[in-house]
């Protein structure tokens, strides 16, 4: 079970994807290659192998990339499995260096350094669904 969030380019006001209007069409986060750059600037400790699908350890926590082969890239999805808080940080990270905002697929709203509940929201789910981590 992973906790999944988008990130992708959306206009400043938008801030859940009810308000993303239907005829709406993001702009591509970038060229493949410079995509791929940008990611393991902003997160180096990256696994790029596969440059369609990365993968990121953290202390208790792994993060999928699925950058997928499109060129260019116009989202990646993040597959976050595990807990704690500093996932978030790899996660501004990525969005700040791709220039884009994160959106919480399981509540439907945007992420921001300051009202990350999805993540805290998630654990609880998925501990009350499979029991704690150990």
């Amino acid at each position: 079970m992973s906790w999944d969030v988008l990130l992708l380019r959306l206009p400043d006001d938008v801030t859940s994807v009810q308000q993303i209007p239907d005829d709406y069409s993001p702009a591509p986060l970038g060229r493949q290659h410079d995509v791929l750059a940008a990611v393991t600037q902003a997160v180096p400790d990256v696994d790029l192998s596969d440059p369609t699908w990365g993968e990121l350890p953290g202390s208790a926590w792994s993060m999928e990339l699925n950058i997928g082969s499109e060129d260019p890239v116009d989202s990646i999805m993040l597959h976050i499995r595990g807990s704690g808080d500093d996932v978030l940080t790899a996660v501004f990270h990525l969005a700040e260096a791709l220039r884009c905002k994160v959106l919480d697929c399981a509540e439907g709203d945007l992420i921001t350094p300051r009202k990350t509940s999805g993540w805290h929201a998630f654990q609880q789910f998925r501990d009350r669904a499979l029991g704690p981590l150990h």
